[in-house]
């Protein structure tokens, strides 16, 4: 006891706590609880379309399902698989289902799920080549993989990202490097000099361009978005006159984002007729191909990426129908150099020997902090090879356009936009009160999940492939509900 009634302090020189108390879960565990983990993944795989596809949890039910504070003592893995499976499992929407229509339906496939488990046991920071050479040398060759794939140009440099959001934002940065004289040092508010800017992209590109406007200081008011055909893709036309019109404003035009596969109807831009006008005004073009690119390298969809080696930017993502676990974003570009130029910044603690040819991971964006990502793509492309993947892309898009026919043949539903690839967007006979509630009886009876978009102000229904599982029968399945539920809703 200290004189004054309470506890001695402890003395930085008290003896060590016991071995056993501190340090990481024992080998010998780990070994056990890893085979049991890859067990359950296994038999999750197996059996995913025994859950129902999305998730039936009211909000706060997880949250209520776990205690409000963390616990004061280690617990078992045993207990935190069980409360995995019995807490957190039923608020799961399940990507990986067979049935998952919605959205752009991704999958988690094994190689990747595989190489994710030994990024994660790596743990490694590929902000520096000398923080991990394999991480930073493999994200190189691999990207070259694909971008060969793909029939890119050698030019493109590659760099991984999380998501096409953040790809598209930096697509831009180097647009707005390129346009505004000194904005890395100067910025761009009360900069008389600086012009009023514009970034253009379709009515129908991805709202990821409206928020990296917005946040490189553009203000929102500086996107334009141009006018689309009828089916659904940028007119050029319009394009070219809405730039011709601000230059004439003393507006200065700062990039064009082109879509390969917009969000709602994956509609493909014209890149070709783009990419000139791009060229005769000097104005970065950055192309939007997050989806759809992929299937550039299937035979008889090569035309998709025509102009695109025109384009100062791209970005591809493998975590939508490239079968790599979420995220994996792979973002080109043609000019590297502005990137680095807009985002190097070496502090003191960060500067190394290595010189070129040696590149830094961290030059490239503004994220200093960099994962192992590369390692399940190059896993993924190396399991499935090219051949594989071809294969498997070209069969989502054939059920795609079975299922196409099957609502043209219908005298219940109608399709409202071209399938250029795997997605199918359609609507019941009806208003758009039935439609909403068709795809909410659909989706709350669990064995399918579909999404909706707005076209031309209608509800409209989507039906996306891209899920490794899918099969004709799953397909055909969700035909089947949709007809049901359309008799019942009907009848009811």
């Amino acid at each position: 006891m200290s004189k004054h009634g309470g506890a001695e302090p402890s003395s930085p020189h008290s003896s060590p706590p016991s071995a056993h108390s501190l340090g990481d879960m024992d080998p010998e565990d780990f070994r056990r609880h890893a085979h049991q983990l890859a067990d359950w993944i296994a038999q999750y795989f197996s059996s995913i379309d025994l859950y129902p596809v999305l998730s039936r949890a009211q909000p706060g039910d997880i949250r209520a399902a776990i205690p409000d504070d963390a616990p004061e003592d280690g617990e078992s893995f045993e207990a935190m698989l069980a409360d995995f499976e019995r807490v957190l499992m039923p608020g799961v929407t399940h990507w990986n289902h067979p049935g998952f229509f919605a959205y752009f339906a991704i999958s988690g496939s094994g190689p990747g799920v595989l190489a994710d488990f030994l990024s994660a046991a790596l743990n490694v920071q590929a902000m520096l080549w000398r923080t991990s050479p394999a991480a930073t040398e493999l994200e190189e060759v691999t990207l070259g993989w694909l971008r060969k794939l793909l029939s890119l140009p050698d030019s493109f440099e590659g760099v991984i990202y999380d998501t096409a959001s953040i790809s598209t934002l930096h697509g831009l940065a180097a647009a707005r490097e390129v346009a505004v004289p000194e904005v890395r040092a100067k910025g761009l508010a009360g900069r008389k000099n600086v012009s009023r800017l514009r970034i253009y992209c379709s009515e129908h590109a991805h709202s990821s361009v409206d928020k990296a406007v917005i946040l490189l200081g553009l203000g929102h008011e500086a996107l334009k978005r141009i006018p689309a055909d009828g089916e659904f893709r940028m007119k050029a036309d319009a394009l070219e006159k809405a730039i011709e019109k601000d230059l004439a404003a003393h507006a200065r035009p700062v990039a064009v984002v082109a879509t390969v596969g917009t969000t709602s109807t994956t509609s493909v831009d014209p890149l070709p007729e783009i990419a000139r006008i791009c060229a005769r005004h000097k104005i970065w073009l950055h192309v939007d191909a997050a989806y759809a690119g992929v299937a550039a390298m299937v035979p008889g969809f090569e035309w998709i990426l025509e102009g695109a080696a025109d384009a100062d930017s791209l970005v591809v993502n493998p975590h939508k129908w490239l079968f790599t676990p979420f995220d994996l974003s792979a973002f080109y570009c043609r000019r590297m150099d502005v990137v680095r130029q807009a985002f190097a910044l070496t502090p003191d603690y960060l500067k190394t020997v290595e010189s070129a040819p040696v590149h830094n991971l961290m030059d490239t964006g503004i994220q200093l902090g960099r994962r192992f990502r590369a390692l399940k793509l190059w896993m993924v492309m190396r399991h499935f090879g090219a051949s594989g993947i071809r294969a498997r892309i070209a069969e989502h898009m054939r059920l795609a356009r079975l299922f196409a026919d099957w609502i043209d043949a219908s005298d219940r539903f109608e399709r409202v936009a071209p399938v250029n690839f795997s997605v199918v967007c359609f609507r019941a006979n009806g208003d758009d009160a039935f439609n909403e509630g068709l795809l909410d009886t659909i989706n709350a009876g669990g064995e399918v999940f579909l999404s909706h978009t707005r076209l031309d102000g209608r509800y409209v229904l989507r039906l996306a492939i891209g899920n490794l599982r899918t099969t004709e029968a799953h397909v055909a399945r969700a035909w089947s509900l949709l007809q049901q539920t359309f008799d019942q809703l009907h009848a009811g």
